[in-house]
């Protein structure tokens, strides 16, 4: 088992085994669930990126750029 702290601002470290084994970065985004046996449950993902959505919005839909960066740095995507 590895253990990690959690410091004053509830941040803590990924061990680097962890980090290792699973293929993360810096810039990806950690989702956290807790299952139907109240167990944490961690999922990473990488950051969608502006290179990522290019190409995704028909050109014929009228769209905000601003709210196009929000949505894709939040990982949504459009309705």
């Amino acid at each position: 088992m590895i253990t990690t702290k959690l410091y004053n601002r509830y941040q803590t470290v990924i061990p680097s085994e962890i980090r290792k084994k699973i293929d993360v970065n810096p810039d990806s985004i950690v989702e956290w669930k807790i299952n139907e046996k109240g167990k944490v449950e961690l999922d990473f993902r990488k950051k969608v990126t502006e290179e990522d959505i290019i190409g995704l919005i028909k050109e014929d839909l009228p769209y905000n750029s601003v709210e196009t960066k929000k949505r894709s740095a939040k990982g949504l995507k459009w309705k």
